[in-house]
């Protein structure tokens, strides 16, 4: 398959994917958006930029999992929260993003804009490919493995992607999210701020590798 004619199936994948998704997903969305007003209060979702295809910013959804106010992250984060992480159904709004061509259902995870000088030229050929909703380090360790790590597998999944490979990191995910697998380091509520390699400026923010920093959400 061509170049173009790969790209061609990928966009049907994910359109039809996310279609499929937010249909049969309805329901349980009401239901996790009822719960989270109830716990958190308003707003539901949580919002905010992050650097998707060419580095081009857009805005991504998820539920909130954290209340607002001072505090660590660990602080704020609510038991229903915790569990929304856990089982990744913070994320399910995302299939919104998806669906408007801003992210892809498999793709190296959005991560915040402040990251972005931070890169060495090769970790930033993850911004080749739009982001997504899983990807090849999200069914290798996600937030359990170290920033250099989820970076190389990034690149390996850039490097290979086919339709074939998203399926088979789709059906994985799944598989893992049942098994609530490789959800975050040990001893952290969310994986340390990334601050760049050797030769690379330090900063970053704090939050989860693939929330970052909630504000109040």
């Amino acid at each position: 398959m061509t170049g173009r004619g790969a790209a061609a199936a990928k966009r049907a994948l994910d359109v039809a994917g996310a279609l499929v998704g937010l249909t049969l997903l309805a329901p349980l969305l009401a239901v996790l958006a009822w719960r989270v007003r109830r716990e958190m209060g308003a707003p539901v979702l949580f919002r905010q930029v992050r650097p998707g295809l060419g580095g081009r910013p857009f805005e991504m959804r998820k539920f909130r999992t954290m209340r607002g106010g001072p505090g660590t992250d660990a602080e704020r984060l609510t038991p229903f929260g915790a569990r929304l992480r856990a089982s990744s159904l913070d994320e399910l709004p995302e299939l919104w993003n998806v669906l408007l061509g801003d992210m892809s259902l498999v793709g190296p995870r959005p991560l915040l804009p402040e990251y972005l000088p931070l890169y060495t030229p090769r970790q930033a050929r993850r911004h080749e490919v739009r982001p997504g909703l899983t990807g090849w380090a999200q069914v290798n360790g996600r937030n359990a493995i170290a920033w250099e790590e989820k970076f190389e597998l990034d690149l390996w999944y850039v490097e290979n992607r086919t339709l074939l490979l998203d399926l088979r990191i789709i059906a994985t995910t799944v598989s893992k999210v049942l098994r609530r697998e490789g959800v975050a380091a040990a001893g952290e509520a969310t994986m340390p701020p990334f601050t760049g390699g050797p030769g690379v400026g330090q900063g970053g923010q704090g939050g989860r590798g693939d929330q970052g920093n909630q504000g109040n959400g």
